[in-house]
């Protein structure tokens, strides 16, 4: 990662190479009524805030021609690079229950696509570049601080090993935009496996355009799901296939605390991956009913309640597909609910199989996922931090090791000091030595998140007073998350009740 910054680049001291990307545009060989053609709007002063070079490099992209000028100018907006083909994606979808038949990129554009050094197709998409046709009243700009938001988490998130769009660079535009009072604009370079989602298949069921629904679905067979292509109803196994992946998704999202925030049927991918990174949140102390989104004030996508928002997502997926399931409605239906009623079971296959990782278990038995749901429910009466209780429990693994660090997270001692020993009984009685459950613990519970209090007070630092070291500090600690460092002791510690986070907001 280059260091955020708030100066413009030094010029190099020799001439940058060109900006070559070789671009392959398949979504812009789609039908015209897929997208707007639209071009960014120039950043009047850009200038690099964060660079992820590692990303640069799988993407085959030259990390210094992207720090050059010319690099920044593109993403920034200001410039488009040959091949690019800069469009604006349209999609519809239901926005808290309610559905909104014509949403789109209002302040995004996709620059293109690339074949990054694995053979894997990406996107590449400015965030903040400006008004589309889908801007509606919006002035299709973003502010500096969701855009470091979203940097950060999805980078954390990635670290974690949890499918997601990912962050290439942050560009300060220079100008003013307008929200609840003035804040600096800035541009997000986000590059995702696909950006269709469920919401773009609904635009086109809206429409009735079933020839749009067959080429869409065609679109993202060939192109996510190959694997489904052969089947006797590839479009059934799509549904299916898709379903399978938000399962183990959401599973992944649980089990370190994520709250999407708006889990909108526009913000879920059909590539499974992480998408929209609005008033998300971790949690600190584990409550199944939190809700941290100033915007969510019902509830709707509270922290347990997301398995349940997918599973209703992919419901709208299926309605979606029902004509190319087949011609018989009721036959299309019947189809439709036999591919969905997996979700629920590989929902609960995959999420006990991440708590039990978790907590060390390598060959599950009968009575061991009640290890599991004892262990929430003795966090959630104790007010327990999800993250450290998870963290210092891998200390715990040995029968003589010292559990006060462990039992201090617990409020009240009520559940917690009669399971410790039964669990620690059976990692003794497990397929491999406590010693190595220990470590295999510490390898899949991260001993720092992006907790709230610390992404605040990173953000304010740099809008307020430009200091971006904080953030920068922060940053490449959740993206080592598994290491426990001395010196990053403070980011590992749960807010004090003066630093807790009540709301979490969007930005748009």
């Amino acid at each position: 990662m280059s260091a955020l910054s708030t100066a413009g680049p030094e010029a190099p001291e020799e001439p940058p190479l060109p900006l070559a990307i070789a671009f392959d545009n398949s979504y812009a060989r789609l039908p015209a009524r897929f997208y707007e053609r639209v071009r960014p709007e120039p950043a009047p002063d850009p200038r690099l805030l964060v660079l992820n070079t590692t990303l640069a490099d799988e993407l085959g992209l030259d990390a210094g021609v992207l720090a050059s000028p010319e690099g920044i100018a593109m993403l920034s907006g200001a410039e488009v690079p040959a091949g690019a083909e800069p469009l604006a994606l349209a999609y519809a979808g239901h926005q808290f229950g309610q559905f909104v038949p014509a949403l789109g990129d209002g302040r995004a554009v996709l620059l293109g696509e690339v074949i990054d050094r694995d053979g894997r197709r990406r996107d590449i998409q400015l965030k903040g570049s400006g008004r589309t046709a889908f801007s509606r009243r919006g002035d299709g700009k973003a502010v500096i601080g969701p855009v470091l938001r979203e940097y950060l988490v999805s980078e954390a998130m990635s670290a974690f090993g949890i499918p997601t769009t990912r962050s290439l660079a942050a560009v300060a535009t220079g100008e003013t935009v307008h929200r609840d009072r003035p804040l600096p604009g800035a541009v997000l370079t986000r590059v995702a496996a696909s950006h269709v989602r469920v919401g773009t298949f609904q635009y086109f069921a809206h429409r009735s355009d079933a020839d749009g629904i067959r080429r869409l679905a065609d679109y993202v067979i060939d192109r996510l799901y190959p694997e489904v292509a052969g089947a006797a109803n590839p479009y059934a196994a799509l549904l299916e296939a898709v379903a399978l992946r938000q399962a183990r998704l959401i599973a992944q999202w649980l089990a370190v605390g994520f709250i999407h925030g708006v889990m909108n049927t526009d913000n879920m991918a059909i590539s499974g991956e992480t998408i929209d990174y609005g008033p998300c949140a971790f949690m600190d102390a584990y409550e199944p009913g939190m809700v941290l989104s100033s915007i969510d004030r019902h509830g709707r996508y509270a922290y347990g309640r997301q398995p349940q928002i997918a599973q209703w997502n992919l419901a709208r997926f299926g309605e979606c597909l029902l004509p190319l399931l087949s011609e018989d409605r009721d036959a299309a239906v019947a189809l439709a609910v036999e591919r969905l009623s997996g979700f629920a079971s590989a929902f609960e296959a995959a999420y006990f199989g991440r708590f039990l990782e978790k907590i060390g278990i390598a060959d599950e038995r009968p009575g061991d996922r009640d290890l599991v749901t004892n262990l929430l429910t003795a966090m959630q009466t104790g007010q327990a931090d999800f993250t450290l209780a998870f963290r210092r429990l891998a200390d715990c693994a040995l029968a003589d090791a010292d559990a006060a660090p462990f039992l201090a997270l617990f409020e009240t001692p009520a559940g917690i000091e009669t399971w410790l020993p039964a669990w620690q009984a059976r990692i003794a009685d497990d397929s491999r030595p406590p010693a190595e459950a220990a470590a295999a613990m510490r390898a899949i519970n991260p001993a720092i998140i992006p907790r709230n209090h610390r992404v605040e007070a990173a953000l304010d630092a740099i809008v307020e007073n430009g200091d971006g070291s904080a953030y920068m500090r922060l940053l490449e600690a959740v993206t080592r998350p598994f290491e426990e460092r001395p010196e990053d002791a403070d980011l590992t510690a749960p807010p004090r009740p003066e630093e807790r986070v009540a709301a979490t907001f969007c930005g748009t």
